[in-house]
């Protein structure tokens, strides 16, 4: 009997040990990083439209915009035909590109806007995220896609067609998949409250999902965002909004001419 203790007693400080070499090993995988602290804007000094939604883009200005990690709108992004334009032709140096963000940070709320793409062009829609030095914006942050679905390669990539446009990138596709072609506009709602998120595209939900859940973990493992396949997104992703659970809404520099316009935000409880 006390030769069995003594096995079993070896046998739970080995399988202890190594659960907590395991454990030590993936947190080890997690590189360092910084979550930058750059100037936001008061959102109650923008005016609110008949819906009760801040007009965060009237058209003429881009007030409250700047680059993603930077303090200054990249001269990439002009205004054009009252859109909020990336222009990929723009005779400006490389580095005056780069994703654009509204410097607040949003919690609960209803993001609206109006999108429309070159031919074969790519973009997305960002939220809850953080600026972390040196790192994509999509690192920390769910993506609504913005795509040309009949001239662009990643229409055909990911699963079951959850690069098209409006879907959660590289996780839910958007069904039904309803968007217009190139050169046309399209509606996108995204509907965050408490963890609960809605895209609707053109009138239509067509994506669900809850964050922070065994679910949102599920999706991300199964995504290039995996634990595996890129530890620092994973938990980033995994923790999305970080303790505040809120963050800033980004738009994509991904190279090519992409326009926005109408942009509001409501601000749920």
């Amino acid at each position: 009997m006390k030769l069995l203790k003594t096995v079993l007693a070896v046998s739970v400080m080995a399988f202890s040990a190594h659960l907590h070499t395991a454990v030590a090993q993936a947190k080890k995988d997690v590189p360092a990083y910084k979550i930058l602290d750059l100037p936001r804007v008061d959102i109650k000094k923008f005016k609110k439209n008949k819906a009760g939604a801040y007009v965060i883009f009237d058209g003429t200005s881009m007030e409250g915009w700047r680059g993603y990690d930077k303090t200054v709108v990249p001269k990439r992004w002009v205004i054009n035909e009252g859109a909020i334009k990336f222009d990929s032709q723009a005779n400006v140096g490389k580095d005056e590109g780069g994703d654009l963000i509204f410097a607040h940070d949003f919690k609960n709320f209803e993001l609206e806007m109006e999108w429309k793409v070159a031919k074969g062009a790519n973009s997305g829609i960002f939220f809850l995220a953080k600026e972390v030095e040196g790192q994509p914006i999509y690192i920390s942050s769910p993506e609504c896609q913005v795509l040309d679905n009949e001239n662009h390669p990643d229409a055909k990539m990911g699963v079951d067609g959850n690069r098209k446009s409006t879907s959660l990138y590289d996780m839910i596709p958007a069904k039904p998949q309803n968007g217009k072609p190139y050169g046309e506009w399209n509606k996108v709602k995204i509907r965050v409250n408490n963890g609960k998120v809605e895209h609707f595209q053109n009138g239509v939900k067509v994506v669900e999902y809850t964050l922070w859940d065994k679910s949102w973990i599920d999706l991300l493992q199964k995504s290039k965002f995996s634990q595996e396949k890129w530890p620092l997104a994973f938990e980033l992703l995994s923790h999305v909004g970080g303790e505040s659970k809120s963050g800033l809404i980004g738009l994509q520099d991904h190279g090519n001419d992409v326009w926005f316009k109408n942009i509001t935000v409501k601000v749920l409880k």
